[in-house]
């Protein structure tokens, strides 16, 4: 592969620190998780202890005030060994800059705090039943009585949606005003009218907390909306680059990391009298896949670059978005055809890797929309 530039020693130490981590804590947890359906709260403080968990936080608020590489170097890791269920990176990259970017001083300095260090685990919930990618189209709303807002409606599909001890909902505040009338609130996940559907059960990421999510007259103090009422479209606009480019990086890094123990299995399997390794069609299929790969790390790492600072738009973030995780499924599909039949047997990762790579085409915004946003940005006057 072409070297990679954007990481210094420090961030490479820190690199080696996860993967210890994640080998000796994660990985021989993870089956048990995955029949659990969730990552148990202990590996959340483990990780708190560590720093593993938003390390982007102001020191004003208990965070280490990293880059964003950190970030980044632990979500490669977790993606690079299948541990789908770990939702540390939608709590550090998604939860924790909508509350440090656009939050008062008071939902900061109640909140960051306890999400670094594990005590409090965040989700975000936007998509319900009838509205997906169209969050325009939301249903819940959040009416204004006084000091408190009264919030109705459901969500589904959220992410930490078990473990959950606060959550950042989209609402709209007034339904007339379509993409303007949109506000976005901390809602604490103890409060009265706020219940937890059951686990849902999925076709892969099976030891993530995947949950739908209700709200029956739930009272939000006023504090707690998120920035200013109306505003809450324009937020969720501002933060989906680093959303999808999140999504982009783990997706590469699954990628790489099954086309590397591809590589090791064709070299030890024997057909014919001869290793895998040595048939042309692997060879080519091989080939293939780590020039694709090479080619998509260089658009990943230039993401990288223009995000640090501060300069990735809305259509480059959603290309990388679609692009990759397209990338993804197919480089995991042809991995698991080399391993022929063991390839689908749910005790060797390529097979844990082809079911949790599905879903990256279709959050984040479906791969539809990012097309969608892509056309209209090249299609401009």
């Amino acid at each position: 592969m072409i070297p990679r530039t954007l990481f210094n020693s420090d961030h490479e130490t820190f690199r080696d620190t996860v993967r210890k981590f994640l080998e000796a804590e994660a990985v021989p947890n993870n089956e048990e998780w995955e029949k659990q359906g969730v990552v148990p709260r202990e590996i959340w403080l483990k990780a708190g202890e560590q720093g593993f968990l938003c390390p982007m936080v102001k020191e004003q608020y208990g965070g280490i005030e990293a880059d964003f590489l950190y970030s980044v170097v632990i979500n490669e890791e977790i993606s690079r060994l299948g541990l789908t269920g770990i939702g540390w990176g939608l709590h550090t990259e998604i939860v924790a800059p909508y509350i440090q970017n656009n939050g008062s001083e008071f939902l900061k300095e109640k909140y960051l705090p306890k999400m670094v260090t594990g005590e409090c685990i965040g989700a975000i919930a936007m998509t319900e039943p009838g509205a997906g990618s169209d969050l325009q189209g939301v249903k819940t709303t959040a009416v204004k009585q006084g000091d408190h807002y009264v919030l109705n409606g459901s969500k589904t599909f959220i992410t930490n949606g078990q473990n959950a001890d606060i959550v950042i909902v989209v609402a709209k505040t007034d339904p007339s005003k379509g993409a303007k009338g949109i506000s976005l609130f901390v809602v604490d996940c103890d409060s009265e009218g706020f219940e937890k559907g059951t686990n849902l059960k999925k076709v892969g990421m099976k030891a993530q907390d995947t949950s739908e999510l209700f709200f029956q007259d739930v009272k939000v103090p006023a504090e707690n909306l998120l920035g200013e009422e109306g505003m809450g479209f324009i937020y969720l606009m501002k933060e989906l680059p680093q959303e999808r480019l999140g999504i982009s990086i783990g997706g590469l890094a699954m990628a790489e990391s099954a086309l590397e123990q591809t590589i090791q299995y064709v070299k030890e399997r024997k057909a014919f009298g001869k290793s895998i390794a040595d048939f042309q069609n692997t060879q080519f299929k091989i080939a293939e896949m780590h020039t694709k790969l090479a080619v998509a790390r260089t658009y990943v790492d230039r993401c990288l670059e223009l995000h640090l600072k501060k300069e990735l738009d809305i259509p480059t973030a959603a290309a990388g978005k679609y692009y990759i995780t397209d990338l993804q499924c197919e480089v995991i599909d042809e991995c698991l055809q080399l391993h022929g039949g063991y390839g689908y047997m749910w005790e060797y990762p390529i097979a844990r890797m082809f079911a949790d790579s599905r879903v990256q085409r279709i959050y984040g915004g479906t791969n539809e929309i990012m097309k969608t946003i892509i056309a209209k940005a090249v299609l401009a006057d």
